[in-house]
């Protein structure tokens, strides 16, 4: 006789990538009796059980929550607070909640205030995820060899962190557990620079474009024309438009809820690139080629930490299997 279950009823809240991967990997390992998907979107409603994400859905939080053991929280940060308000009578004694979020403190700070007495916080970040958004997008893969932080604040039931972190290296994750003020600061450097660069880059890259436009109707002989940029991107811009492809709520929501650490992230890029225009205008070479080493010997050392990119996507947004990581 097979053993039971882990949890009985997961409720994964926000069926997006990351809600409808981990449902996915829910499911492929037999950790839940039963996993309900709560979303307010219509159309992800009516998507996510045709494609066996969820055993059901529902919009009424209440109603999803109640006899739930688990709670997953999977929707924009600003959301979440008035999320779990709405399903707090609906949560029992003994249900974890947990989240997926980017930043960590202002989940803290904007849920446990709702959160009845006796239901634990344990914040959660599964450091995955691909520019594709929604329930189509999910798989049960995405979390394999990959990092899943979790932040508890001090005084978190500790059955219930290690409940949570079984779960995450059940579908596949490595489990870290950070104080939640140093994951936010770790994170702004990790993961919300690099997409606040890539989301610039791409938006100076389209003003260029339409300057670029202007001269391909003049007859400058110089003129170089919209398709030429396209057709001539670089893998590097290719890498940008990529990442800037990102869902644009929910990194709304991670720059405003974690501005403070992002800000003093972007003033620290902003000297070493201030350094890097020196070093190109006055032909520092040895300057230079330290730099580009360094680069490469980081990106050597992610790819030894079998982090860089596995999943890679094909012209037709088919997925692969990237084993190199390269």
């Amino acid at each position: 006789m097979s053993a039971s279950p882990p949890f009985a009823r997961v409720v994964i809240a926000g069926i997006g990538l990351i809600g409808a991967s981990l449902a996915l990997a829910i499911k492929a390992g037999g950790l839940a009796r039963l996993v309900v998907g709560l979303d307010a979107d219509a159309r992800v409603r009516e998507v996510a059980p045709n494609l066996g994400i969820v055993d059901s859905i529902e919009t009424d939080p209440v109603a999803a929550v109640r006899g739930a053991d688990l709670v997953v929280l999977a929707v924009p940060v600003r959301a979440m607070g008035s999320l779990v308000q709405a399903m707090a009578p609906g949560l029992a004694p003994g249900t974890i909640v947990t989240d997926t979020g980017s930043v960590k403190c202002a989940v803290i700070e904007a849920v446990s205030p709702h959160l009845p007495a006796g239901v634990h916080l344990v914040p959660g970040h599964p450091v995955a995820g691909t520019e594709h958004s929604g329930p189509e997008a999910g798989f049960a893969e995405l979390f394999r060899d990959r990092w899943c932080i979790l932040a508890p604040s001090e005084g978190t039931d500790a059955a219930a962190v290690e409940t949570v972190a079984r779960l995450w290296r059940a579908v596949g994750s490595d489990v870290e557990v950070m104080d939640p003020v140093h994951h936010d600061r770790v994170l702004a450097i990790t993961s919300h620079l690099p997409h606040a660069i890539a989301y610039t880059i791409v938006a100076t890259a389209a003003d260029l474009e339409n300057q670029l436009q202007i001269l391909a109707a003049s007859a400058d002989p110089q003129k170089v024309t919209t398709a030429e940029v396209i057709k001539y991107s670089a893998g590097g811009f290719r890498d940008f438009t990529r990442i800037a492809a990102s869902d644009p709520v929910m990194w709304r929501d991670v720059f405003l809820t974690n501005r403070e650490a992002v800000l003093e992230m972007l003033g620290r890029f902003t000297e070493d690139l201030i350094r890097l225009q020196r070093a190109i205008r006055w032909a520092e070479a040895d300057t230079l080629e330290a730099l580009f080493r360094r680069g490469r010997e980081i990106r050597r050392g992610v790819v030894a930490a079998r982090q860089a990119g596995r999943f890679v996507y094909g012209e037709n947004g088919e997925r692969k299997d990237d084993t190199t990581g390269e």
